[in-house]
C-alpha cells in the first residue's frame, strides 16, 4: 500500500535537468514497467553466478585459518596434493606478482603468509575436479599456528602496549590519527558545544551500542574463471562494481589490464558485501595455474566468513535543548569497529561523522567518528554505510530528550527539522528540498492500525501475536508501543571522489523497427537498473524495443552499485548519451534531407515538432545508418572534510525517511510483533514507482532485521558463534508487518529528472522507530540492538554494568557481543 504525493515543483535552477515527458504509457519513465528479469526469478529459471557451468572445469576451495591471530610458522600441501583428483594447491609462496589488494588501503592479503588476523582468513586454495574432493584436501594440508592475542576492542586496540595490527601501513594521515590501529579518525566541529552545553536548559548523555549486522544475500560468493588463448583470464562473478575488481585484479595475476575481463554473472543480493574481493582473484589464480576453467561458490558457512559485514558501534552522545525545545549542542564520539582489514570504513567514518547529527538544525556540533583495526571479522559496506549506527543513537537521544522535556516526540523533532537552506554541521548548506517536518507529518497523521486485531470469534489468531505460530501466548502479557523515527543518508560517492558512470547506446533498425541497445558495466543485484535503464531509453530516445547487452568491463566503468548512486549516475549516463544519439539522428535527419529544422524530438518510433507533429517516422531517418555514442555522467564535484575540523561541500545530495512503528510485546516472553512499520521518503521522482516502494519496504525490514534479529556474535575468543542461517536470524515474510508507505516527490534541481536516491535512507530511520515503540510498550531503556529477550524480560537488565553507561543492554550470557563492548 503506497501513496504517491507529488506537489506542484518549483521553479527549476540554472542547473535543473529538462523535465521528462509523459510517457507512462509505454512503459518510459515514470511508469512502473516490469522487471526483465522478474518471471525468470519467481520461476527459478533465472542464471545466477553459481550455476554456472563449463564441461572442462575444476572446482576452488579456499582453506582458512581457525584463529582470530596468530602468527604462520609452516604450511605443508604435500598431503593435499597427494589426494587424487587435486590438480593444483596455492598458498602465498605461489602468487605471481602483488600479494595484497584493498578498496581503499592495500593493505589485505591475497593469502595469508606470515601472519591471520582473524577467523577465517584465507590462507591456501585447492583445485579439484569435485568440489569434495577440494574440500577434502583442504583439510590435508597442515598449517602451524602460534597463537597471538587477539585485539577485540577499543582499549585493547589503542592501549600504549597494543601490538600494532597493520605495522607497514604509513598513510595514517598523522597526527590526526591518534594510534596506529585507528584505521581512521574524523573530527566535525561547528560552533562551540561547550560552551551551548553550559547554557542548555536540559542535556541528556546517554551511551548506545550497535551489533554487527551481516547483509545475508541469499545467493553465495561465487564465480567461474576461464583462461584464455591469449594468456589473461575472463572471470564471470556475481559482484557489485565490475571494474574496482579489475582494477585490483590485474595487479595479484601480474596481467596487463586488458587481458584481464570480467563479465557480471547473475547476483543473488549483495548489500554492500560484494564491494570487496571475495572468490575473484582465487579463482582467477587457480585458472591460471591449472590451465582449466575454475569454480568457486562458498557455502553458507564459508559466506559468513567470506565477506565484511556492517560495523559494530559503541556511540556516546550528549543532547542539549532549551525548555521550549530548541537543540543548543550536539556532542558524540562514534568508535566504530573495522576489524581486520581497512575496506571501505574511512569512507564510513566519513558518514558517520558528516551525518551523526540527524536530520536537525543544530549550530553547535563536536563529533568525533574513528574506525580500529582489530582482529574481528573485517567490516565494510552495508546499505546505510555509517548513517545507520548514527541513526540509532541520535535518534533515541531525541526520545529521550522529549521525555526530559515532557514534550511530545515528534513535535520536538518537527520544532528542530532541517529545511531546504539548512546548513549541516559540516558547513554544507543543503540545496534541494529537505521535507523533514513534513515525512514526520505524514507518518504521524496516518490511522493506527487497530488494537488487538488478533482477536476474532474463533479465538487469538496466532499468527498476529508475539511468537506468531509458535503459540506461545494467547494475548497475555501483550502491551502496545508506537515509536518515531527520521534518518539523513548521502546519496552517491562522497569526499572528493571522483565519481562518475559510462554508458555505450547505439541506435539502428532490426526487423523493421528502431532499437536502441543500452551496453553499461552496471551491476544488477536486484536494485532495478535493468528496468530503469530501459525506461530512459524509452524516454529519450522514444522507441518501445530497448536490448540491454550484458555488464562487462568492454564498456567504460559503472562505479558501483551502492550507495543509492545507480538511478542517479549509471541513469544519468544513459540519459546523457540517449540525448546525444538523438541529437545525432536529427542531424542525420537533416543531412539526408528527410527533417527540417523543425526535428525536435523523437517519440513512438517518430521524428515530431515542438508542437507534436510528426515529421518522419525514425527508420525512415536511420535507413542503415547505426547511430552510436558512450558518455559519462559525473555529479557536481565534491570535497574532502577538513581533517581537523569536518568542514566542506562533502555530499552531492541527501535523502530523507521517516518512520512509525508499531509494536506489541509479550513482555513475560520477551516476544515482539511488529504490527505496523509505516513509512515516508521523499524521491525526488520515482522512474519506476512500484520499484521505489519495493526499495523502501526492503529497506525497512532490514532495519526491522537490526532491531529484533540480526547480529553475528562474536565470543570472548574473537571467534564467530553463528556462522549460519539456523543461528543467525533475519526476518521472514511471517516478521514482516504492513507497510504502508507515502513517496513524496520534490524534485532536486541537480539530479537527472530530479531524482533522488532511494535504496538506503529506509535502512537508517526503521531500527529506532521500531525499538523507540518498544520502549514505550515495556518502559525499558533499550540502547543496544538487536534487542533480545532478555533484555525485556530479565529483572536487572537494567542495572550498571562495568564499563557501560546505567541502563546499557548486557551481552548475551557468556559472550562479548561482536565489537566494542568492553
Amino acid at each position: 500500500m503506497s501513496t504517491r504525493l507529488t506537489p506542484a515543483p518549483a521553479a527549476p535552477g540554472p542547473d535543473a535537468a529538462a523535465p521528462a515527458p509523459d510517457t507512462a504509457a509505454r512503459d518510459g519513465v515514470g511508469a512502473s514497467a516490469r522487471r526483465p528479469d522478474a518471471v525468470l526469478k519467481v520461476t527459478g529459471e533465472f542464471a545466477y553466478s553459481s550455476d554456472l557451468w563449463h564441461e572442462d572445469m575444476l572446482w576452488g576451495h579456499t582453506l582458512r585459518s581457525p584463529h582470530p591471530h596468530a602468527a604462520i610458522t609452516g604450511i605443508d600441501v604435500s598431503a593435499a596434493l597427494a589426494v587424487p583428483g587435486v590438480h593444483a594447491v596455492l598458498t602465498h609462496a605461489d602468487l605471481p606478482a602483488a600479494t595484497h589488494y584493498g578498496l581503499e588501503f592495500t593493505d589485505q592479503p591475497v593469502l595469508a603468509r606470515d601472519v591471520v588476523r582473524y577467523e577465517g582468513e584465507p590462507v591456501a586454495l585447492v583445485a579439484a575436479d569435485h568440489p569434495e574432493t577440494a574440500r577434502r584436501a583442504a583439510g590435508r594440508i597442515r598449517v602451524a599456528y602460534t597463537e597471538l592475542p587477539a585485539v577485540l576492542d577499543e582499549a585493547a586496540a589503542t592501549a600504549p602496549d597494543a601490538p600494532v595490527l597493520h605495522p607497514d601501513r604509513t598513510d595514517h594521515h598523522a597526527p590526526h590519527v591518534p594510534h596506529p590501529n585507528v584505521v581512521h579518525r574524523q573530527p566535525v566541529v561547528r560552533g562551540d558545544a561547550a560552551r551551548a552545553a553550559a547554557a542548555a536548559d536540559v542535556v541528556v548523555t546517554r551511551t548506545y551500542e550497535v551489533g554487527m549486522q551481516d547483509q545475508a544475500f541469499l545467493g553465495p560468493e561465487s564465480g567461474l574463471a576461464v583462461p584464455a588463448e591469449d594468456g589473461g583470464v575472463d572471470l564471470h562473478v556475481a559482484t557489485q562494481w565490475l571494474h574496482v575488481d579489475h582494477r585490483q585484479l590485474a595487479p595479484v595475476l601480474g596481467l596487463p589490464p586488458e587481458r584481464v575481463r570480467l563479465t557480471l554473472a547473475g547476483v543473488g543480493g549483495a548489500f554492500g558485501a560484494r564491494e570487496d574481493l571475495s572468490m575473484q582473484a582465487h579463482a582467477c589464480l587457480l585458472a591460471l595455474r591449472t590451465g582449466r576453467p575454475v569454480k568457486m561458490v562458498y557455502n553458507r558457512y564459508e559466506s559468513f566468513f567470506g565477506h565484511v559485514h556492517r560495523h559494530p558501534a559503541r556511540l556516546t552522545y550528549e543532547h542539549g535543548a532549551t525548555r521550549d525545545g530548541r537543540l543548543t549542542h550536539v556532542k558524540a564520539r562514534i568508535v566504530l569497529d573495522g576489524g581486520a582489514y581497512a575496506s571501505s570504513s574511512p569512507a564510513v567514518v566519513g558518514n558517520a561523522a558528516s551525518l551523526g547529527a540527524g536530520p536537525y538544525e543544530v549550530e553547535n556540533v563536536d563529533i568525533e567518528a574513528l574506525a580500529l583495526y582489530t582482529n574481528n571479522p573485517p567490516c565494510g559496506a552495508m546499505r546505510g554505510f555509517g548513517a545507520v549506527q548514527a541513526c540509532f543513537a541520535y535518534e533515541a537521544q531525541m526520545d529521550e530528550l522529549a521525555a526530559a522535556l515532557g514534550m511530545d516526540p515528534v513535535e520536538l523533532r518537527r520544532r528542530n527539522a532541517m529545511s531546504q537552506g539548512s546548513v549541516m554541521p559540516t558547513g554544507q548548506v543543503v540545496d534541494a528540498p529537505a521535507p523533514v517536518a513534513e515525512l514526520l507529518r505524514l507518518v504521524s497523521r496516518r490511522p493506527l492500525p487497530p488494537r488487538r486485531a488478533w482477536e476474532t470469534d474463533a479465538g487469538p489468531d496466532v499468527r498476529e501475536l508475539p511468537g506468531g505460530l509458535s503459540n506461545t501466548t494467547h494475548g497475555e502479557d501483550v502491551v502496545r508501543g508506537v515509536g518515531y523515527a527520521v534518518g539523513i543518508k548521502n546519496v552517491g560517492f562522497s569526499e572528493g571522489f571522483d565519481d562518475y558512470s559510462t554508458a555505450r547506446v547505439r541506435l539502428d533498425v532490426s526487423g523493421g523497427e528502431p532499437v536502441a541497445t543500452v551496453h553499461t558495466a552496471m551491476a544488477e543485484v536486484g536494485q532495478g537498473g535493468v528496468t530503469v535503464h530501459v525506461q530512459i531509453a524509452r524516454t529519450e530516445l522514444g522507441v518501445d524495443r530497448v536490448v540491454l547487452l550484458p555488464a562487462d568491463t568492454r564498456v567504460g566503468s559503472a562505479g558501483s552499485t551502492s550507495a543509492s548512486r545507480q538511478t542517479y549516475m549509471t541513469g544519468g549516463a544513459v540519459k546523457n548519451a540517449c540525448e546525444a544519439v538523438r541529437a545525432d539522428v536529427l542531424r542525420l535527419g537533416r543531412a539526408n534531407g528527410v527533417l527540417d529544422d523543425r526535428a525536435h524530438a523523437l517519440a513512438d518510433g517518430k521524428v515530431v515538432g515542438r508542437d507534436g507533429e510528426v515529421l518522419a517516422a525514425l527508420t525512415d531517418v536511420l535507413g542503415g545508418e547505426v547511430v552510436e555514442r558512450e558518455l559519462e555522467f559525473r555529479h557536481r564535484p565534491t570535497q574532502p572534510f577538513d581533517r581537523a575540523t569536518g568542514q566542506g561541500f562533502g555530499h552531492v545530495q541527501y535523502s530523507f525517511c521517516a518512520h512509525r512503528a508499531v509494536v506489541e510485546v509479550d513482555t513475560a516472553l520477551g516476544l515482539v510483533k511488529v504490527v505496523e512499520l509505516a513509512a515516508a521518503q521523499d524521491v525526488g521522482k520515482a522512474v519506476n514507482p512500484q520499484a521505489v516502494v519495493g526499495q523502501i519496504h526492503g529497506g525497512s525490514v532490514q532495519g526491522l532485521g537490526l532491531a529484533v534479529l540480526e547480529e553475528i556474535v562474536v565470543g570472548q575468543d574473537g571467534r564467530v558463534r553463528n556462522p549460519s542461517f539456523t543461528d543467525y536470524l533475519i526476518p521472514t515474510v511471517l516478521d514482516t508487518p504492513r507497510m504502508p508507505v507515502d513517496v513524496l516527490e520534490l524534485a532536486d534541481p541537480h539530479a537527472p529528472y530530479g531524482l533522488r536516491g532511494v535504496g538506503e535512507a529506509p535502512t537508517l530511520s526503521s531500527t529506532p522507530a521500531v525499538v523507540a515503540a518498544i520502549r514505550q510498550a515495556t518502559g525499558r531503556a533499550l540502547r543496544r540492538v538487536p534487542v533480545r529477550p532478555e533484555h525485556l524480560t530479565v529483572a536487572d537488565a537494567e542495572r550498571d554494568l562495568p564499563g557501560r553507561e546505567p541502563g546499557a543492554e548486557p551481552a548475551a550470557p557468556g559472550e562479548r557481543a561482536a565489537g566494542l563492548a568492553g
